[in-house]
């Protein structure tokens, strides 16, 4: 029997990359998924299954990660906003169910990228586990979003500037990463 959808554990995980490089540079490697698992440690596949308009929106794509974790999820984002060079958000469906968000902003001349992701777990075994292993799970976010954004500073040959988990009550600003 499957967990309803209101019995289902939720996360709202907000983490923060404040990268050395020009927001449009960032940008155009976000913004073609396909791309990030030359880079993005433990994502192991990105597979288009639709495409789009001329901004994205409408556009699927099926990603399979891995993790830190003994354990691998599959879902299918939706693209269902995109203005460049600061926004793409989507809808997951699958694995993980939700919404998340890119946004981008300059800081000086730097690229502070705040992800937002807000998902209830598609896995049976993970819904049931999730009251003792919630923060285990929200550890293993954390380690690929880190390795995340240390892939896209080498991939883009800059730097990492500061990496940050947020809170959720707490609202920062890339110059107080």
């Amino acid at each position: 029997m499957k967990p309803d959808a209101a019995a289902r554990p939720r996360y709202a995980l907000t983490t923060q990359w404040l990268l050395a490089s020009p927001i449009e540079t960032v940008w155009d490697a976000l913004a073609v998924p396909q791309g990030w698992p030359q880079w993005w440690p433990y994502l192991d596949a990105v597979v288009p299954l639709v495409h789009g308009d001329a901004d994205s929106i409408g556009a699927v794509w099926r990603y399979t990660w891995s993790s830190r974790l003994p354990y691998r999820l599959t879902f299918d984002m939706t693209t269902t906003a995109s203005r460049y060079p600061e926004l793409i958000e989507g809808v997951a469906s699958g694995e993980l169910r939700g919404r998340g968000c890119w946004r981008l902003a300059r800081d000086g001349s730097n690229t502070c990228v705040r992800y937002t992701w807000n998902v209830t777990t598609g896995k049976r075994w993970m819904s049931v586990l999730a009251p003792l292993l919630g923060r285990v799970f929200e550890w293993n976010h954390d380690q690929v979003m880190h390795a995340g954004g240390c892939g896209l500073a080498r991939h883009l040959g800059v730097r990492l500037l500061a990496y940050h988990r947020l809170k959720n009550d707490e609202d920062s600003t890339c110059t107080t990463c």
